[in-house]
């Protein structure tokens, strides 16, 4: 149910692009963003920062896109996300005391502290390649073609890239926990960061708190 919720908008633009075109769904993600970070707000009475942003991404390319017509705007999206998050990811190394993926995956995964920092590199690459590969996609096929790997494609390579996370970090793992296990961690910690994501945690905010932790007599 949280995955659904998690891809309400992506769904409803996938729907509105077949059924009309891409102009009417760049319409329908923009109320449905909308409608579905009111809805964390009016739930948590409160939003963070990174959803505040990813919407602010989704209306500002998706009205340049209405307005001017053209098409390129809302498909710069996916990896205008994706390598904030890789620079978010990358910045965390220096900021605070742990890298991300680490923050949010230690108290169910434990791993050496150099597997924790090759983990975070890949999850860096990851996000780098993700958006270099949309653009791949945006720029030589048609808009079809992309708007069925916006919602297949990067589904896809993330369930991959998740199968073989887990495989890797299985060899180093200092409990008892198996590759599925280790796999749903990694779906969670997805979906906290996803572009289209709706968790209410915010992996700028833990950069951020913990580097006021760490300043703090």
């Amino acid at each position: 149910m949280k995955l659904l919720f998690d891809l309400f908008p992506v769904i409803l633009f996938f729907i509105a692009y077949k059924a009309y075109d891409i102009y009417t769904a760049t319409a329908v993600i923009i109320v449905a963003s909308a409608i579905q970070v009111g809805y964390i707000y009016l739930r948590y009475r409160r939003v963070e920062k990174m959803h505040l942003i990813t919407l602010g991404l989704v209306v500002l390319l998706g009205g340049l896109t209405l307005i001017l017509h053209d098409e390129a705007f809302i498909k710069w999206k996916p990896t205008i996300v994706n390598w904030g998050f890789a620079l978010v990811f990358l910045g965390s190394h220096y900021i605070g005391q742990k890298p991300i993926v680490r923050r949010m995956m230690d108290q169910a995964i434990q791993l050496p502290d150099t597997i924790w920092l090759k983990l975070s590199y890949l999850w860096i690459g990851f996000f780098i390649f993700s958006g270099f590969l949309n653009l791949f996609v945006a720029y030589n096929y048609d808009t079809d073609t992309w708007v069925n790997f916006k919602l297949f494609g990067l589904m896809g390579i993330t369930f991959i890239f998740i199968i073989l996370q887990g495989l890797y970090v299985s060899r180093y793992m200092q409990d008892d926990k198996t590759i599925k296990e280790v796999a749903e961690e990694s779906s969670e910690l997805l979906a906290e960061v996803e572009m289209d994501a709706a968790s209410p945690k915010d992996p700028l905010k833990k950069v951020l708190d913990d580097k006021n932790q760490k300043e703090k007599p």
